[in-house]
């Protein structure tokens, strides 16, 4: 993989995504009414000696992450791959890791800057949510929970003919996994046999991963979710390779 090649094709995916206003619309500012809302309503109640915000703030920003991750190269890959923009590239030298790690850059950065933004907003004085200086460490499983999800994008965006299928099989998935994993109420608080399902999906060790980020727990409590997702991204990234198609013919 030569670096020209791999920079050119980052700059035009980075292009492509930055002009997507809808797409932009729904990572960075929809995620957010969902907070605002609830965060609202639920002002001043705690949870476990933990402020409401505190405690749905970090499951609502890794479904806002994992969300931007799974449809942003569902999306492209469908869209490549329909208008035969891929079996172009495959008549070049170019190889399917340039084509995939470009668009993982991308969704790297597009992650890291959403979950920059989702603090940043979300410690504001009405809703509160509470940071310390160990919460940098959030980082770690945020790539984790990046790569994992785009894998899972990868799966959807081989498998569906359209962009509109690719948009129901990704919601198909993802949405029920957010509420399953503890996205909007605490999982600590379901049904023990619902918690125990919940570890099935990789957004339940996406949320813990970043709430013991953002809540300053010990480094074990951050590692071992990391672990996990990094596991989950292996398996998917081992059937995405297996399907992966350059065009709808193949």
């Amino acid at each position: 993989m030569s670096t020209a090649t791999f920079t050119a094709l980052s700059t035009a995916t980075f292009k492509e995504w930055r002009r997507d206003k809808v797409g932009l619309f729904f990572n960075f500012l929809f995620p957010l009414l969902f907070l605002v809302i609830f965060g609202l309503l639920f002002h001043g109640q705690e949870y476990e000696g933990k402020t409401y915000v505190d405690v749905i703030g970090p499951g609502v920003m890794s479904w806002a992450v994992a969300n931007g991750a799974v449809f942003g190269v569902a999306y492209w890959l469908v869209g490549w791959r329909r208008s035969d923009l891929l079996r172009l590239i495959r008549m070049t030298p170019t190889g399917v890791s340039s084509v995939l790690s470009s668009r993982y850059l991308v969704s790297l950065g597009s992650g890291v800057l959403q979950a920059i933004f989702f603090l940043g907003f979300a410690t504001l004085p009405f809703l509160g949510l509470h940071l310390t200086w160990r919460s940098i460490l959030v980082v770690v499983p945020l790539v984790a929970g990046i790569t994992v999800f785009f894998t899972l994008g990868l799966l959807v965006g081989t498998y569906a003919p359209s962009p509109d299928a690719g948009a129901a099989i990704a919601n198909s998935i993802v949405l029920p996994m957010a509420f399953l994993s503890g996205t909007f109420y605490p999982v600590a608080g379901m049904p023990h046999w619902l918690q125990t399902v919940s570890l099935a999906f990789p957004m339940r060790h996406l949320i813990d991963g970043v709430s013991a980020a953002v809540s300053g727990e010990e480094m074990s409590e951050i590692l071992i979710p990391t672990a996990i997702m990094f596991g989950f991204a292996l398996v998917f990234a081992l059937f995405a390779g297996r399907l992966f198609r350059w065009s709808n013919k193949d």
